[in-house]
């Protein structure tokens, strides 16, 4: 039985390069050609015209975190995610330093055009739903 240690999560998305942009503010990422092109630019070249812009990927310059991978597809989104991105900005905080961390995070990323849903806290714990610039939902936690 083999095991697997990598994987990507990809997004379907209207405007694949400009949500990759957007997730590689959010992490550090960086925008990554596909294998053989050195932009996502050239590797389009090659497509036929209705394709073009159709991918884009991303990934952690340290080599730790997913390649992200960003698909068009015609339909919008219409309901919430079965699966969601947690972006760890108060992994060891506790109570008013982390609520503080979280709300600076969220100021940043709406400034990016997120979008803040809600705040989840209680006495023992909080993060902030949000949504990306195409509607998907993530949470600062």
């Amino acid at each position: 039985m083999s095991t697997i240690k990598q994987f990507q999560v990809t997004f379907d998305c209207a405007e694949p390069q400009r949500v990759a942009r957007f997730w590689c503010e959010v992490l550090g990422y960086v925008v990554t050609p596909p294998r053989g092109f050195a932009s996502w630019e050239d590797f389009d070249l090659t497509r036929p015209a209705e394709d073009r812009g159709s991918w884009c990927a991303c990934t952690d310059p340290s080599g730790v975190g997913p390649r992200l991978f960003f698909q068009r597809v015609p339909e919008g989104k219409v309901v919430k995610n079965r699966v969601h991105l947690d972006v760890r900005v108060g992994t060891g905080l506790v109570g008013a330093e982390r609520l503080a961390a979280l709300e600076a995070e969220c100021t940043r990323l709406v400034a990016l055009g997120a979008v803040r849903v809600r705040l989840l806290a209680d006495e023992h714990d909080s993060c902030i739903v949000m949504q990306d610039i195409e509607g998907n939902e993530f949470c600062l936690d």
